[in-house]
């Protein structure tokens, strides 16, 4: 699975951004790439490769951590140019392996005979060794929510600050009692992040709000220190029924 689609001028702004990284600030020698990643809010990330001979960062991991450090939650697109002209280039074994572990639904631009194309982080690496699956994502929510989720009205929920990607995951229902938890098995089959204050009255009864004026009263119950810029994650899931 991969990110909500992008637009061709998202994706050649994205190639330039990383052309004009590595033209400007490339040396031919310790930094010869450079990578630029797209955001959930269409901000552009860039890094340059460290190269060392104990194994320095490619650019596409610099990137992936400027990212990270300027607020990034769910990476939409990314991409690593060469110097000397060399144009796109695809990610290299590590890379790919690290896409797919930590963003299997982002996009990556790849260079082809026909000019460059789009592929999900997936695909790059077909039947690969997932590392995350020996240590499975948990979603925590408050046995309260247990008997909505078993019948199916609830499959949405806001979460901030709470990293979560498609996938598998453990749904937990903790009470006030240690130790006393419900699990279901499930997946996380999308994630949108969007700030409180944009969110609609259809958005905020998905998650069973009475209507968007009550999202923010709602979540400082969990997050008290949220405020109506900050951005929230609406994290879609389904539950395991075998």
């Amino acid at each position: 699975m991969i990110n909500e689609p992008v637009s061709q001028e998202a994706v050649t702004a994205l190639i330039e951004a990383a052309r004009t990284a590595i033209r400007e600030h490339g040396d031919g020698n310790v930094h010869t790439v450079a990578a630029a990643v797209l955001d959930e809010r269409d901000g552009i990330h860039v890094g340059l490769n460290l190269y060392h001979f104990t194994g320095g960062p490619c650019a596409e991991l610099v990137a992936l951590a400027r990212a990270r450090a300027a607020g990034a939650r769910a990476p939409r697109l990314i991409v690593a140019v060469g110097d000397d002209d060399r144009g796109v280039l695809a990610p290299c074994g590590r890379d790919r392996q690290v896409l797919a572990d930590y963003y299997p639904a982002i996009s990556v631009v790849v260079p082809t005979p026909e000019g460059s194309h789009l592929v999900g982080a997936e695909e790059l690496l077909p039947y690969t060794y997932r590392w995350q699956a020996q240590q499975i994502q948990r979603l925590r929510f408050r046995a309260c929510h247990l008997s909505a989720v078993r019948d199916g009205s609830k499959r949405v929920t806001l979460r901030f600050d709470d990293p979560v990607q498609v996938g598998p995951a453990l749904l937990v229902f903790e009470s006030d009692d240690v130790g006393d938890a419900v699990t279901l098995a499930g997946r996380i089959t999308s994630t949108t992040t969007k700030a409180v204050n944009e969110i609609n009255d259809e958005e905020a009864r998905e998650d069973g709000f009475a209507d968007a004026a009550s999202v923010l009263p709602g979540l400082r119950g969990y997050y008290p220190d949220l405020s109506s810029d900050d951005h929230v994650v609406f994290v879609r899931f389904d539950v395991d029924e075998s």
